[in-house]
C-alpha cells in the first residue's frame, strides 16, 4: 500500500462508498492508518477510528467516509485529480490522515481520525460518536473550505412533508383543489421567507425553502397534492420555532417533518482558530473564513460538545455534488502541510 498522501486520496476514493454503503472504503482507510503507525478499528456505527499519542488531551479530526451516488472514474489530468468525494469529502479526510501521519504523535496529547459514515443521509456516525466518545478539547470536521480558509459555522437543515387530501370537487365549483392548496401553502412559506430575508443580505443569514418534490392525483372520489420541501434554516430560526410556522401555515393538511438540524456557528478567538491561522500564514497563504449554506458534522457534534470547533480541507466546495467532481493536487498537499503544522502548533500549547 502507497502511503504517500497523494496516494492514499487516489487509493481512498476508488473505493466507491456511497451512503450506506461505507464498509470497503471504511476497511481501505483503517488498514491504511495502521500502516502509518495508528491505532486502527472500526468503531460500533461501523465509522472508521485511528489515534496517535495518549494523554489528557485530545483533538478529533473527523470527516466523512460517504459520498452522494455516482462512480467518477479516479484519473488524473494535470493537476486536477477527479473522482467521487474528491472534494466532499475524502479529500479533507485524507488530508487529516497525512497531516496527522506527518505531525505524529505529541506528548500529552491524543488525536483522533474519524471517518464518519453517513453525512450525507442523517449522519449516524457523527451521532455515534457524539452519543459514545467523551468530547475532546478541539474538533475539526472535514469540509471543503479551500486550504487558505477555514469554515465557523453551517445553516440548518429542515426536511418536511406535505400531504393534503380530501373529497374531489367538480372544476366548476368554488372549491381549491388539493393541489391549488399545496401550492397556496409553498406560496406562503416563499412569502414568509422573504419577509424574514428583508434587510438580511448574507445567505448565511437567510431562510432559503427549496420544493424538492410535488405530485398530486385523484381515485375519482379523493384527491391528494404532496410536497417534499427543504428550509436552510439561519440562526435565530431554530427547529421547533420554524415548525409552529409550518404548521400554522399549512392548514388541515398533514405535515411531517421529517429531519430537523439546526444551524450552529463557532467561535473565532479560541486557540484552535489561532493555530489554523497561524498555519495558513507558515505555508504562504492569506487565511480567512467561511460561513457555509449547507449543513454538516459540525451542526451534530458542535452544539453538543461546546469545545472549540471548525471545518477545514482542501478543496472546491462548489464542484460537491458534481459530475466534474475534482481537486486540485497542489491544493491538497497544502492543505496537508497546514493541518500538519497546525497540529503541532496545538499540541505544543
Amino acid at each position: 500500500m502507497n502511503l504517500e498522501p497523494l496516494a492514499l486520496l487516489a487509493g481512498l476514493l476508488t473505493e466507491y462508498s456511497p451512503s450506506a454503503r461505507e464498509t470497503s472504503a471504511v476497511r481501505y482507510l483503517v488498514r491504511a492508518m495502521r500502516a502509518l503507525g495508528f491505532d486502527a478499528r472500526i468503531d460500533g456505527a461501523g465509522n472508521a477510528l485511528g489515534s496517535l499519542g495518549s494523554g489528557p488531551n485530545e483533538i478529533m479530526l473527523l470527516g466523512h467516509i460517504d459520498t452522494v451516488p455516482g462512480f467518477i472514474t479516479v484519473e488524473r489530468h494535470g493537476d486536477a485529480l477527479y473522482g467521487r468525494g474528491a472534494v466532499d469529502a475524502k479529500g479533507p479526510l485524507a488530508t487529516f490522515v497525512a497531516a496527522a501521519a506527518q505531525a505524529g504523535a505529541q506528548p500529552g496529547w491524543k488525536i483522533t481520525v474519524v471517518g464518519a459514515v453517513g453525512e450525507e443521509s442523517t449522519s449516524p456516525g457523527a451521532r455515534y460518536v457524539r452519543d459514545h466518545y467523551p468530547p475532546p478539547q478541539m474538533v475539526v470536521i472535514g469540509e471543503p473550505s479551500g486550504w487558505d480558509h477555514v469554515t465557523l459555522g453551517y445553516k440548518g437543515s429542515l426536511w418536511l412533508h406535505y400531504q393534503l387530501e380530501q373529497p374531489l370537487a367538480h372544476t366548476a365549483a368554488r372549491t381549491s383543489g388539493a393541489a391549488e392548496l399545496a401550492v397556496g401553502f409553498w406560496n406562503q412559506l416563499q412569502q414568509f421567507a422573504a419577509g424574514w430575508n428583508v434587510n438580511r443580505d448574507r445567505v448565511f443569514d437567510q431562510l432559503t425553502p427549496a420544493l424538492r418534490h410535488m405530485h398530486s392525483e385523484s381515485d375519482g372520489f379523493q384527491e391528494r397534492a404532496q410536497l417534499a420541501i427543504n428550509l436552510r434554516l439561519p440562526s435565530g430560526l431554530d427547529c421547533a420555532g420554524m415548525t409552529e410556522k409550518i404548521l400554522e401555515l399549512a392548514g388541515p393538511a398533514q405535515v411531517v417533518v421529517e429531519d430537523c438540524t439546526p444551524p450552529y456557528r463557532s467561535e473565532k478567538n479560541t486557540p484552535l482558530v489561532r493555530a489554523m491561522l497561524a498555519a495558513i500564514r507558515q505555508v504562504g497563504g492569506q487565511p480567512g473564513f467561511t460561513l457555509k449554506s449547507g449543513t454538516s458534522d459540525m451542526n451534530v457534534l458542535g452544539p453538543a460538545w461546546g469545545c472549540p470547533i471548525v471545518a477545514y480541507g482542501p478543496g472546491d466546495s462548489d464542484l460537491d455534488h458534481t459530475p466534474g467532481e475534482h481537486i486540485l493536487v497542489p491544493e491538497y498537499l497544502k492543505g496537508v502541510a497546514v493541518l500538519a503544522r497546525a497540529l503541532r502548533l496545538i499540541t505544543a500549547i
